[in-house]
């Protein structure tokens, strides 16, 4: 859903782009500052259970995920290794801004409610959907490279990587301002359930254009820093 958006973004980023480029910053070197601040405020943010600010911190590398993209189109115009890295440091951000949530459920859920037995359901709920969200993150990705590897494409879905990170970090951001819980399970929820559309939605898209012998448009050996998965 967010991907439509994506030519807009890229087009008001170009400037952060062209200066990455004048410092001699390469995509590969943004690609990894990039994965480990993800990874480290996700960490951060589930241990410690200080969400705000660190939401926002977050949002922000998360916002400018796409800028190796940019930055490699501005200089080699990207590279195989490129999109390799790019997407292999995703799913671990990934995963990590996962396993930040299910540390607020884990360790943090007694501040949210007085009710015990409330926020233990709250928290298991959550846990269980995030847990669904981890493997639906993963599998939407590998259906993807896998259909390409075999000469198809599974690109659509309800819910690609950006529209994900929106509905983890708005449940965030809701729970960090509102002390509760319940905003974050809900955002779990709504992830497990609409990354299951999309795993689903790939694995018929694959089995739609096989029957038909449709082979999609494009190399897909072809470089794709900073693609839809």
């Amino acid at each position: 859903m967010l991907e439509h958006c994506r030519g807009l973004w890229k087009k008001l980023i170009e400037p952060i782009a062209k200066a990455c480029v004048s410092m001699h910053l390469s995509a590969n070197a943004i690609t990894v500052t990039g994965s480990i601040l993800a990874i480290g405020l996700s960490i951060l943010i589930g241990v410690t259970g200080n969400i705000i600010p660190l939401v926002f911190l977050l949002a922000l590398v998360v916002m400018f995920d796409s800028l190796d993209g940019s930055v490699a189109m501005l200089t080699n115009g990207g590279t195989k290794f490129g999109a390799f890295l790019d997407s292999t440091l995703d799913r671990i951000a990934d995963w990590a801004v996962l396993i930040g949530c299910i540390l607020i459920f884990y360790l943090h859920h007694g501040w949210w409610t007085k009710n015990a037995l409330r926020g233990d359901m709250v928290s298991e709920v959550g846990i269980a959907c995030a847990l669904v969200g981890i493997m639906t993150s993963f599998v939407t990705s590998y259906a993807r490279a896998r259909a390409e590897s075999v000469g198809y494409e599974a690109k659509n879905g309800i819910a690609t990587r950006a529209d994900r990170l929106c509905i983890i970090l708005v449940g965030m951001l809701i729970t960090g301002l509102t002390h509760q819980g319940v905003w974050l399970a809900v955002a779990m929820v709504l992830l497990a359930v609409l990354g299951l559309i999309t795993v689903f939605q790939r694995i018929f898209e694959v089995r739609r254009q096989m029957r038909g012998n449709t082979v999609p448009v494009g190399d897909a050996n072809a470089p794709e820093h900073d693609t839809v998965r």
